[in-house]
């Protein structure tokens, strides 16, 4: 990921520093906005609360921030409706089968997924305020808040 950050933003890369590691190597700030982007659904909810506090104690009053992460309906049946698309859309676009489920099996004993409510409670909980979901796509979701 960021091999193509650094790719997509050379024209700017004078005024960029990219930092490889968790939301303690990033410096304290202040900063006008921020993204957390396909990180938080790796954590459960506790750390995902402080990894969003610990994103907004770094930004200015007002900051606009952009998450995106899987976040999908989480009942039992409704879980494994929305694995099973995950896994024929991968299919869909070239994955195979065979490594589709793999993902789709990891996934589904891996990952802490939350609904998308409570992920937009969590950063409500971190102290961001304006929070809105703005993007949804399969098991993806992106919401929009304010520092």
């Amino acid at each position: 990921m960021l091999r193509l950050a650094r790719q997509t933003a050379a024209a700017a890369a004078d005024r960029i520093e990219l930092v490889q590691g968790y939301i303690d190597a990033a410096p304290d700030g202040p900063f006008d906005a921020a993204t957390c982007l396909l990180t938080l659904h790796f954590l459960d909810r506790s750390a995902r609360v402080d990894t969003a506090r610990e994103l907004r104690r770094r930004m200015r009053p007002g900051g606009a921030c952009v998450v995106a992460h899987s976040s999908f309906p989480q009942e039992p049946a409704v879980r494994d409706r929305w694995l099973s698309r995950y896994a024929a859309f991968a299919v869909s676009s070239g994955v195979e089968p065979e490594q589709a489920e793999t993902a789709r099996a990891a996934v589904a004993a891996n990952l802490e997924l939350l609904t998308p409510e409570d992920d937009a409670a969590v950063l409500r909980e971190a102290g961001f305020h304006d929070v809105e979901l703005f993007y949804a796509a399969f098991t993806w979701r992106g919401w929009a808040c304010r520092a």
